[in-house]
């Protein structure tokens, strides 16, 4: 048995190659390369009708999944692994980074670092958002070690997210908590190796 994953090298690729590391499931890399618009070619399509990556496909039985929440639960689910301490908090603060963390995140990578100057009035709004989902993170990584109890696929799903705060403007002496949280994650043997698939981009970058 073994994974066919579809990726790039995105917070949301990185998602699926963290958690198939931790799981220690076997698993086949195909690159999807989204600056040359692979993820449009129809073999593809036919894996991932929205044309996103990251998607995979499950030799064991032939299913094949889009969308890395989705991906993040069934692979928990076959496992009985990475579910946190309730698998309703791992559900809840899993929901909030597909709500909220990685649009809102992805409209601040947007505005503040690929296209800063365009809109001072967006720059403002996603920098603020920014600042108040980091401030929501460390509040709760205050009261437990990670977001639903123990570490879980609500830990990998957000915290590839915040490796990208470089471009996030935001103040890491107001946020403790989500600093203690994130370097340990990132020292993690398997997070290592799932940020590097499909190719390596740099090191993990450390507030």
């Amino acid at each position: 048995m073994s994974i066919d994953l579809y990726t790039f090298a995105t917070p949301n690729g990185r998602k699926i190659s963290i958690a198939l590391e931790e799981l220690g499931l076997p698993y086949n890399v195909h690159p999807v390369h989204i600056g040359r618009d692979e993820q449009f070619a129809p073999d593809f399509l036919r894996i991932s009708p929205n044309n996103k990556i990251p998607a995979i496909v499950d030799s064991e039985n032939g299913r094949t999944m889009m969308e890395s929440g989705a991906i993040l639960l069934y692979l928990s689910d076959k496992t009985g692994q990475l579910a946190g301490d309730d698998p309703w908090v791992t559900m809840e603060w899993l929901m909030l980074q597909m709500a909220s963390v990685g649009p809102m995140l992805g409209q601040a990578n947007h505005f503040l670092h690929f296209n800063s100057g365009k809109s001072e009035y967006a720059e403002a709004r996603y920098a603020d958002e920014a600042t108040r989902l980091y401030g929501v993170l460390d509040r709760r990584l205050g009261e437990a070690a990670y977001l639903a109890g123990s570490y879980s696929i609500a830990d990998i799903a957000t915290w590839p997210w915040i490796a990208r705060w470089p471009w996030h403007r935001v103040d890491w002496d107001q946020l403790p908590n989500l600093r203690r949280w994130y370097t340990e994650i990132a020292k993690r043997p398997a997070v290592i190796a799932g940020w590097d698939v499909p190719v390596a981009t740099g090191d993990i970058p450390i507030p």
